[in-house]
């Protein structure tokens, strides 16, 4: 399973490696499905899915993909065709995601959250012939200009009704064609992008690109199948480290406890019932377990794995839930176009870094201005990717997808530094940089610093235009229940641990920061509502 032989390359992060780990792994060709195939091989009773008061184990859930599967292809579905799922965490999103895979059909994910426009986008530019979703998005369906041009399955538990998933699985028949998938070039799934930077584009991962990113991680972490854990399944399906998430627990044969969406008290009740022993999360989720009134450290002593991704972990958030809580946090790194490339290792992470490029995956930080020249270590510039997990490319989009990937390199538009050891620190956004009086300052950074305040449960920070600076920065706080401070409080605060240049000079107390379905900041709507207040002035 791991090469021998070793890469000439010699990058600080190797040395950082675990023992026994290699630098370049041989990553079998293998697709979804095909994942599902082997798990049900072997650990066939192991108990796969619990939702709620629903369970299947492997053997159960592969008939019903396979069932729902030959349905599909009995209406003409074939390999290629685009399949939208909007719907929550669930038993139903699983099945379905795998039956689309085992016709080698394409999953293009879609947001519950999504309204009449953005679906009416994503379908069209998609060109989705079927969409998976709950009864309660018809309404917003009946909006858009694609509700009478492609067919419509509701995912509810109604086997009586002839567009119903059950309804299809329960009466289909078990005839399908051979598996007939080609991993490193058929697309698996159209992962569409938040488009911060505009529209929305659909990154084309394939197969080959989402079982590498499980198998690099998989050998990085010891190369051993634990098919007794079992995961908290949190973070949404329908976002690519969800996604990841579920594609390994099929592999390693663990049980996978479906949570629709993040509500703390929820979560609390699952994770006393079920005694997971791996939580995915992001830091909304963290903030939102320390700041519960009735946590109890026992509760969360079946944690063996708390990985938290997608968003920077701020350092003091970290600190308290791993001294509160005992439980130790590894933070990864990963984009929709790249959905894991960092992780740390095993007993060596380091406080703020995203830990270091996995096996057969390198990494560079070059100069913003030109994109071209590597940087010495500890200086800021932006990452660079390449490895087998970097994306085909976006949908329809090939001016797009050459400006992202040049040679093999991905640009991901994130500002980084990397150490001596060979540890990456995302610094802040390409686009989030604020250059205040001709200072370069990152959001990031200040933010760190007023998290270390006691009051403060969440922070963004962004820059605003100024006339006499060019921006000046800006600081929208949530404090943490029955505290009040000031902004001249945060202020000196700031003033004690930051350079003068870098104090926001603006501070808003907020009961709430908008955030994704995921749980990132949004800080782009705090910039555009902050337009919104300048241009009605």
């Amino acid at each position: 399973m791991i090469k021998k032989g070793e890469s000439n390359l010699n990058q600080p992060w190797h040395n950082s490696y675990p023992n026994g780990i290699h630098r370049q792994i041989d990553i079998p060709s293998i697709s979804l499905f095909e994942i599902l195939e082997r798990t049900v091989e072997d650990y066939p009773t192991n108990k796969a899915i619990i939702d709620g008061d629903k369970e299947l184990n492997y053997v159960q859930l592969k008939e019903k993909c396979e069932r729902l599967a030959a349905a599909l292809y009995q209406r003409g579905f074939r390999k290629g065709d685009r399949i939208a799922l909007m719907l929550p965490n669930s038993m139903e999103y699983v099945i379905s995601y795998y039956a689309i895979h085992r016709l080698g059909g394409v999953v293009v994910q879609v947001n519950p959250m999504y309204q009449p426009s953005e679906l009416d986008y994503i379908l069209q530019d998609s060109e989705a012939i079927l969409l998976i979703c709950r009864q309660e998005q018809k309404q917003k369906l009946e909006q858009t200009a694609m509700a009478d041009k492609l067919t419509i399955i509701f995912a509810d538990e109604d086997d009586r009704l002839e567009n119903s998933l059950y309804y299809w699985i329960e009466k289909g028949n078990t005839e399908l064609p051979a598996l007939d998938v080609n991993p490193k070039e058929d697309i698996a799934v159209l992962q569409y992008t938040g488009g911060t930077t505009g529209r929305s584009k659909g990154v084309m991962l394939t197969h080959s690109n989402l079982f590498s990113v499980l198998y690099q991680s998989f050998v990085f972490q010891g190369g051993v199948r634990q098919p007794n854990n079992s995961n908290i399944g949190l973070p949404p399906l329908i976002h690519v480290m969800g996604m990841s998430r579920l594609n390994a627990n099929v592999f390693n044969g663990q049980t996978f406890v479906c949570v629709a969406r993040f509500d703390v008290n929820r979560l609390l009740e699952l994770i006393r019932k079920h005694r997971p022993t791996m939580l995915p999360a992001v830091p909304t989720i963290l903030i939102g377990l320390l700041n519960h009134p009735d946590l109890d450290p026992e509760d969360l002593d079946c944690i063996k794995n708390c990985v938290s991704g997608s968003a920077p972990l701020p350092v003091e958030v970290a600190n308290e839930f791993e001294q509160r809580t005992g439980v130790k946090i590894l933070e990864g790194y990963g984009l929709s176009e790249t959905p894991v490339s960092h992780l740390s290792p095993a007993g060596r992470s380091k406080r703020g870094s995203i830990g270091i490029p996995i096996p057969n995956t390198d990494c560079k930080i070059v100069d913003m201005e030109t994109g071209l020249r590597e940087l010495p270590l500890n200086e800021s510039g932006e990452l660079l990717i390449k490895g087998p997990q970097v994306m085909k490319g976006y949908w329809k989009n090939p001016e797009e997808t050459e400006l992202a990937i040049k040679d093999g390199w991905f640009y991901t538009g994130d500002i980084a530094t990397m150490d001596e050891e060979g540890y990456f620190y995302i610094v802040g956004r390409k686009k989030d940089i604020i250059i205040a009086g001709g200072y370069n300052i990152y959001p990031v950074e200040v933010e760190e610093v007023i998290y270390q305040h006691p009051d403060v449960s969440e922070v963004c920070v962004f820059g605003i235009p100024d006339s006499y600076r060019g921006e000046t920065v800006k600081a929208v706080i949530v404090l943490k229940e029955s505290v009040c401070t000031t902004e001249e409080n945060i202020e000196n605060w700031c003033t004690e641990r930051l350079a003068r240049y870098k104090v926001p000079r603006l501070i808003e107390f907020r009961s709430e920061i908008p955030k994704t379905h995921v749980g990132k900041t949004l800080r782009r709507a705090l910039v555009e509502d902050e337009k919104r207040k300048t241009d009605i002035s």
